[in-house]
């Protein structure tokens, strides 16, 4: 089954000031399905949160653990739920 969910997923390593961000926004695009957001926090890390079908987000999971993602990423630690809605597209903030 592919049910809609949301992940939310804390990126560690050097991921802020390399393009990460809009990397992460076009690789969600590209899997397609996805609405949500990469943000920047203050600690150094970006905090991803997507919504849509299960299978979409585990690409987009997988992608951030093992992909060709600049900067260079040291950890993932991810989160399920239900999805909340409230998002159109795929941004950058």
């Amino acid at each position: 089954m592919n049910e809609d969910v949301r992940l939310t997923a804390w990126v560690r390593g050097r991921v802020q000031g390399v393009g990460f961000r809009w990397y992460t926004r076009a690789t969600a695009l590209e899997i397609g399905g996805l609405s949500g957001f990469a943000l920047n926090l203050e600690d150094g890390r970006v905090q991803v949160v997507a919504e849509g079908a299960r299978e979409a987000c585990e690409k987009l999971l997988d992608w951030l653990r093992t992909g060709d993602t600049p900067g260079h990423v040291t950890g993932v630690t991810e989160i399920w739920a239900t999805p909340r809605g409230g998002y159109e597209g795929f941004a950058m903030r």
